[in-house]
């Protein structure tokens, strides 16, 4: 079975929610929305307090190459113009509504039936994605319409669908290709037009046989899209990794996909397409995962929530948190983010709430390195990360930019695999971030 062909770990899987079907959370009455939701540069508010809106409505527009819309979630009243605190602490500019009713913007369908016929022409794909607020929903939220603008001298030769869904407990990725397949798949078709070409292959995990066996059978309607078992190993879900299981190329340190050929995107995100461009429907919900060991079987959910619901509400909805919870997630156990604010909205993002009890949340006490190289063979990047971990560590820059720091894909696995506990991604972390600051300031002069 494929899988890719450098490190990695096996993690725990704990895919508890995996057979819970997707439910539609409540309407939240007092939504925030953040102006900015993508990698990239900041979009410019239109709208300012007292002003009505409908779902739908543009509420902040992309004026630069690498930015995305944001739309309004809700119909209601926007109250106020201001900052709000996210689940990182960070405060941010926000469209505070007051939610009143459900009322859509014109133009929009919200009916459930499937739409199969692709009308629109690639370059109007490739529009109707930015015009929508498309963005990659494995995590990152570069805007995706960028990704289907290929650059002059390169040639896309496949477009890669992550359907892997390889972090430990996460099954929102799982359920979606389980309930919305066809739609999924017409997704798919409408972004291989955008691209001009007619192979797409979907990598999933064998631990999703049920998603492996329906989307399987879906495939043989559509010809051109092939479902590829793969072998369970963390972090297969990474594009690069993904791009290596299921074609065998190697994406060149500090490359895009595109140089080998690729397009990577998630299903979440062939979803979102498809309805951006079969129903002119703007990214503004998606299905996240409430789940954790100590939370009871019955409050295990996969939810699609609306843009801008305060986590809070998400947490009430399911039963609370349990007495012995440590700590709170965004994400993944491997590369989520703790939430520091449980009064913070939903992103365009938000994947799951993660509930950890206090065994699993506690970090244990660093030792002395024991030079054991387990770091090394789990870097599925071909890192050295006891080597950058010690020059991040004393500062030195220069050096660990000339040993590929920039190439750490933040995996966590040499932090998982290192038996002293060493610190090792987070002092990583704050050398990309110096040697990003370096770059950059190199690039001014």
């Amino acid at each position: 079975m494929k899988t890719f062909n450098r490190g990695g770990v096996h993690p725990e899987e704990n895919k508890l929610a995996s057979n819970n079907k997707i439910e539609v959370f409540p309407l939240t009455k007092k939504a925030v929305v953040f102006v900015s939701q993508h990698l990239g540069a900041p979009a410019t508010c239109l709208v300012q307090k007292g002003d009505k809106v409908k779902v739908g409505t543009l509420l902040s527009k992309a004026e630069a190459f690498i930015c995305a819309n944001t739309h309004s979630p809700y119909s209601g009243t926007v109250t106020k113009v201001d900052v709000a605190t996210d689940f990182n602490g960070f405060k941010k500019p926000a469209i505070y509504i007051d939610v009143q009713g459900d009322e859509w913007e014109e133009g929009i369908d919200t009916t459930p039936d499937i739409k199969r016929e692709i009308t629109l022409e690639a370059k109007d794909i490739v529009q109707r994605m930015k015009d929508c607020g498309i963005v990659g929903l494995g995590g990152a939220a570069f805007p995706t319409n960028v990704k289907y603008m290929i650059p002059e001298g390169k040639k896309a030769e496949y477009l890669i669908i992550n359907g892997v869904e390889c972090e430990p407990y996460l099954t929102s990725d799982n359920r979606i290709m389980i309930e919305n397949t066809e739609e999924i798949f017409i997704g798919i078709e409408i972004m291989k037009k955008a691209l001009g070409i007619n192979t797409a292959l979907v990598g999933i995990e064998n631990n999703k046989p049920e998603a492996i066996r329906i989307m399987t059978e879906m495939s043989k309607k559509y010809n051109g899209t092939e479902i590829v078992p793969l072998k369970l190993k963390y972090p297969q879900g990474a594009e690069k990794q993904l791009i290596n299981a299921l074609t065998g190329r190697e994406v060149p340190s500090g490359k895009l996909p595109i140089e080998v050929g690729c397009v990577v995107d998630n299903v979440g995100t062939a979803l979102a397409i498809y309805y951006a461009v079969q129903k002119n429907r703007p990214l503004i919900d998606n299905v996240l995962t409430f789940t954790g060991k100590s939370v009871r079987p019955e409050n295990q959910k996969n939810l699609l929530v609306r843009v801008g619901t305060p986590l809070q509400e998400i947490i009430d909805y399911c039963g609370g948190l349990p007495e012995d919870t440590g700590k709170l997630i965004s994400g993944g156990p491997m590369m989520g983010k703790a939430i520091m604010d449980t009064s913070a909205p939903t992103v365009k993002t938000t994947s799951s709430i993660l509930v950890m009890n206090e065994k699993e949340a506690k970090r244990q006490e660093p030792t002395p390195c024991i030079r054991c190289g387990k770091c090394v063979d789990a870097c599925p990047m071909g890192l050295e990360p006891v080597l950058l971990s010690t020059l991040c560590s004393q500062d030195k820059w220069e050096e660990a930019e000339k040993e590929c720091v920039m190439d750490c894909i933040e995996c966590g696995c040499c932090l998982f695999t290192c038996p002293a506990n060493r610190p090792l991604l987070d002092l990583i972390r704050v050398g990309k971030f110096k040697v990003g600051a370096l770059r950059r300031a190199r690039a001014q002069k």
